[in-house]
C-alpha cells in the first residue's frame, strides 16, 4: 500500500474529498540541474492535488489523514495507460501499412500516419473507458486508512552549509 498524508476538505457520501501537496524529489537528486522533470517539477510548483477516496474512517472536514493505494492497481493502471494506446497505435499503422502497400504499391506513409493516430485515439478512447468502469465499480480507488493526528511528518531539506557526501 502506498500511503500519503492529506487533508480533508468535504465529505460526500461515502467518500471525502481530499487534498495533498504534490512533491518532488528533485532537490535530493545530483542531476537536478540537467533533467527535464526537475525543471517541470520547477515550473508546476508545489501545488495542491484534490481527488475523492473512500472515507472508511469517516474523517470530517479539516482532519489530517493518511491516504492509501494498492500498489498492484497502481502498476496495472501504469501499464494500461502507456501501453494499450501505444500498442493500438502500433497495431493499427502496421495494418495500415499492408493493407495500403497491397491496394496502392509504395507511397503510403500518410495512410499509414493516419491509422496510426486513429488508433492512439481509440487507445486513449479504450482507456477512459477502463477507468470510468474502474471508477464506478470502486477499484483502484484511494482510501483513508487512518487518521494523521500522531503521525510525524517530516520533510528534510537540503542544507547548503553542510557539506555533501564524498
Amino acid at each position: 500500500m502506498i500511503e500519503e498524508q492529506a487533508r480533508v476538505i468535504a465529505i460526500e457520501e461515502g467518500y471525502a474529498v481530499v487534498e495533498t501537496q504534490r512533491k518532488s524529489t528533485c532537490q535530493s537528486c545530483t542531476v537536478n540541474k540537467g533533467c527535464g522533470t526537475a525543471v517541470l517539477s520547477k515550473v508546476l510548483g508545489r501545488s495542491a492535488v484534490q481527488f475523492r477516496a473512500i472515507n472508511h474512517i469517516n474523517a470530517g472536514v479539516n482532519e489530517q489523514v493518511i491516504i492509501g493505494i494498492d500498489e498492484d492497481w497502481l502498476l496495472k493502471s501504469s501499464f494500461a495507460a502507456y501501453f494499450v494506446p501505444l500498442l493500438l497505435m502500433l497495431v493499427c499503422a502496421g495494418i495500415a501499412d499492408m493493407v495500403g502497400v497491397r491496394l496502392w504499391g509504395s507511397g503510403v506513409e500518410g495512410f499509414t500516419i493516419m491509422a496510426a493516430f486513429a488508433g492512439l485515439v481509440a487507445g486513449f478512447y479504450w482507456l477512459r473507458r477502463y477507468t470510468a468502469t474502474l471508477r464506478l465499480r470502486n477499484e483502484c480507488q484511494p482510501e483513508i486508512l487512518r487518521s494523521a493526528v500522531n503521525e510525524v511528518h517530516v520533510e528534510f531539506k537540503k542544507n547548503a552549509g553542510l557539506p555533501g557526501p564524498g
